[in-house]
């Protein structure tokens, strides 16, 4: 008690007053966070759009069956790694339409985003590379990635979505006019993305990064 005693009582007031000033901040602003946090998670669950997620799918033609597979899920953060790079991707995935949802990437843009996802996704298939490195028999499988945003029905949710397609399938579609069989009546939807990445593919192949995998 002696060193409180040796304080004026202004000075012990206005210290006070501080602290408690301090702490009402550090309250308010947790209250805040959390009901802008909980109103963000409703209005995108309302919506179901996740654009701060990216889904990597790998789009396989078995015996004329449509199969889509997931290689990977993850935070925008966690394959784009920059806020920059992640505002260029939230706001071209939001510019996508229904009868092109492939993200409107700037040209100059278009490399720099692909290859942070290729670099995620080569992570899941180092192994095969160790394999071929060690002169092992390895199969090699040449695939293009691209980004989407589909825009699809309400029951459907919303993401970025990083594409993956062996590359001759996606030079020659086979599926420009007709149908595959589909495992889910809705991926019928992913059948009119890919037949637009075959257009595309044709005149701006710098929207797609190639990359070989070996397994």
């Amino acid at each position: 008690m002696a060193f409180f005693d040796d304080i004026p009582l202004a000075d012990l007031l206005d210290h006070g007053k501080k602290l408690a000033g301090t702490i009402l901040v550090a309250g308010a602003t947790f209250l805040v966070g959390r009901y802008w946090g909980r109103y963000r998670a409703n209005r995108e669950w309302d919506r179901k759009e996740f654009l701060n997620r990216v889904i990597v799918s790998l789009n396989i033609f078995d015996e004329g069956t449509l199969k889509i597979r997931t290689v990977m899920e993850q935070s925008l953060m966690e394959v784009f790694l920059n806020d920059i790079v992640i505002e260029k991707v939230v706001t071209a995935a939001k510019q996508t339409t229904l009868d092109n949802p492939m993200l409107p990437i700037p040209k100059a843009d278009r490399w720099y985003l692909l290859n942070f996802v290729l670099n995620a996704v080569a992570e899941h298939f180092a192994a095969g590379q160790v394999k071929l490195d060690a002169g092992a028999p390895v199969i090699r499988v040449k695939y293009a990635l691209f980004l989407t945003c589909e825009l699809v029905g309400e029951e459907r949710i919303r993401k970025v979505r990083a594409m993956l397609i062996k590359a001759d399938l996606l030079e020659n579609f086979p599926y420009m006019e007709t149908l595959p069989k589909l495992e889910n009546h809705w991926h019928e939807d992913r059948i009119k993305t890919l037949r637009m990445a075959s257009k595309i593919y044709a005149t701006e192949p710098d929207q797609f990064l190639k990359l070989e995998v070996c397994v």
